[in-house]
């Protein structure tokens, strides 16, 4: 089967478009803030378990992350700030009572939060997968006062159902399907959802926790990527987002290479900072939705 949702094509094959005045490289920060369950097993591990046997609690496992949320999230949200730059939280709605502090704090920094599960739980291993959608988007949006556009699912992990349910409880662009430099319309039952580029591979958690690479390859990926992005962006705009995690990017041996990047980013004429909702806004103004 080929991909059920998004029709196939080369990506420079699509409509041309036109990019903003502000840049033809548009770079999204997604700072993925999440709640992981003191009383389950963790999501992922930085240490395995002795003797093979997993336990719960996992204290350092859950410490690992702990960390990103006292010491790692403080130090993204200030060095993002001070340089004046727009960003997304992909956000697990579980955190706001968890770590009502770091909510606090994205909000009042003016982040766009996206809908992230409420726990970091993949949404293929849960039951009622409509209601904890549902469940999320309502908390965030009591919190915020606005309801979430955007989703990014928990591992980026959905089932044959999610589009639709998403579609269906009022997402306009989701960041799973990452099959492209740009932005696509995808079906659904209940009408077309933006597919907005998410990054696989410029992504602390995958370089570092994954493939566990030395801490400059982050910025060196990212060096890489705007050197080839600042030609092919002269015939169609490119879609640059970071994922950022704060238990991995934030932590001191690796903090000295996002502060690099932020600063390599904004010295690169072609480049334009953009949350989630204005780079919808961007694409739909260009590109309407198909008819259904």
């Amino acid at each position: 089967m080929a991909n059920p949702r998004i029709p196939y094509r080369f990506s420079d094959e699509g409509p041309q478009l036109v990019a903003p005045k502000e840049g033809a490289i548009l770079v999204h920060l997604v700072v993925n803030v999440e709640h992981w369950q003191f009383e389950a097993s963790m999501p992922r591990t930085i240490i395995t378990p002795p003797h093979g046997k997993e336990t719960v609690p996992d204290v350092p496992n859950f410490s690992w992350a702990d960390y990103g949320m006292r010491a790692g999230l403080p130090r993204i949200i200030d060095a993002i700030s001070s340089r004046g730059l727009p960003a997304s939280t992909s956000f697990n709605a579980g955190v706001i009572q968890a770590y009502p502090r770091a909510a606090e704090a994205m909000h009042k920094a003016g982040w766009e939060f996206i809908g992230h599960g409420v726990h970091q739980k993949a949404l293929n291993h849960t039951d009622g997968e409509e209601s904890l959608i549902a469940t999320s988007l309502d908390m965030i949006e009591s919190f915020t006062g606005k309801r979430p556009k955007g989703w990014l699912s928990p591992g980026s992990r959905e089932s044959h159902d999610t589009p639709d349910i998403l579609k269906k409880q009022g997402i306009e662009y989701v960041f799973d399907w990452v099959v492209d430099d740009v932005p696509h319309w995808m079906s659904t039952k209940h009408g077309p959802l933006m597919a907005l580029p998410y990054n696989l591979e410029v992504n602390d958690s995958i370089i570092y926790a994954v493939e566990k690479h030395a801490s400059n390859e982050m910025f060196q990926r990212l060096s890489n990527t705007l050197s080839l992005f600042r030609r092919e962006c002269l015939k169609q705009p490119r879609v640059l987002s970071l994922g950022l995690h704060p238990h991995l990017i934030g932590v001191p041996h690796r903090f000295e290479s996002f502060e690099k990047m932020l600063d390599l980013l904004m010295s690169t004429p072609e480049v334009c900072f953009m949350t989630g909702e204005k780079m919808s806004q961007w694409y739909s103004s260009q590109v309407p939705a198909p008819p259904n």
